[in-house]
């Protein structure tokens, strides 16, 4: 089906794009009037395609770090896919100058076309699953605001972004937890934790922040998405967590020059 326009998201669009978002599970666990959808549309880039039928086929969106645009989402309707509407989501999305980086799922249609984009994949994602964890004391942990993070999240991310953080940090159940030299940002729905972004000076200070937070909340579940070069995959998978899902982290060149993928923990939606 061909399509009729790609537009910024509206007001009146969000019902149709949450529908596309809820067909690939992409809310769970997210609140009501409170989800990464609005964070991109307030915050970043937020595209819906719409075909000729003037159904939604899929959307796109993004979030700038600084620099950096971090795609964020693209998803089209089995019904759409093939037609050309990811293209066209995506030459609107990551059409501008600057480092971009994005996570790829791990369908092999995604990352081609990302590549043809000029991002390159970097290194696994993993997105890790686990209970309460049994480590040494570590560090000191205590809640502050996001704005007391921010500095240590732009140097880590590759970008400043404290109204993203300020407003990720107002939705119902998060909690920002900072040690001398690290930062995590804690979400609880329900009985499970999903800990990120989160960052530290060191990579062993991004892992003592991370590990400080989840055994200071002592969640049931927890869930938090690791570039595998990072120090934590081996602790947390030595400590029986599992690997629940697995992404592509891809970046282009500029992206790679500022991004610190062993100090830094991304957001699962928010990057």
């Amino acid at each position: 089906m061909p399509v009729m326009s790609v537009r910024p998201a509206a007001e009146g669009d969000m019902p149709a794009v949450r529908q596309v978002a809820r067909h690939f599970g992409l809310l769970d666990g997210w609140p009501d009037g409170g989800d990464f959808l609005d964070a991109e549309r307030r915050h970043g880039t937020l595209l819906v395609a719409s075909a000729a039928s003037g159904q939604a086929a899929g959307f796109g969106g993004t979030l700038r770090r600084g620099d950096v645009t971090h795609l964020g989402d693209l998803f089209v309707l089995p019904g759409h896919q093939s037609s050309g509407v990811g293209r066209a989501l995506l030459a609107r999305l990551l059409g501008g100058a600057g480092p971009r980086v994005t996570f790829a799922s791990s369908d092999p249609r995604a990352v081609a076309l990302y590549a043809r984009s000029g991002l390159r994949p970097w290194c696994p994602l993993l997105y890790l699953t686990g209970g309460p964890l049994e480590v040494p004391p570590g560090p000191p942990v205590r809640t502050v605001g996001p704005d007391e993070v921010a500095s240590l999240d732009a140097a880590v991310s590759g970008g400043a972004r404290t109204e993203t953080l300020t407003w990720y940090a107002a939705i119902p159940g998060v909690t920002v937890h900072a040690t001398d030299a690290g930062y995590a940002f804690a979400r609880l729905s329900g009985d499970r934790l999903t800990v990120g972004p989160a960052g530290g000076i060191t990579p062993q200070d991004c892992a003592q922040a991370v590990l400080a937070t989840l055994t200071a909340a002592a969640p049931p579940a927890a869930q938090v998405a690791v570039p595998g070069t990072h120090p934590l995959v081996p602790v947390l998978l030595g400590a029986g967590w599992r690997i629940a899902d697995m992404d592509t982290f891809m970046a282009d060149e500029a992206a790679l020059a500022v991004l610190r993928p062993d100090r830094y923990i991304p957001h699962p939606d928010l990057g």
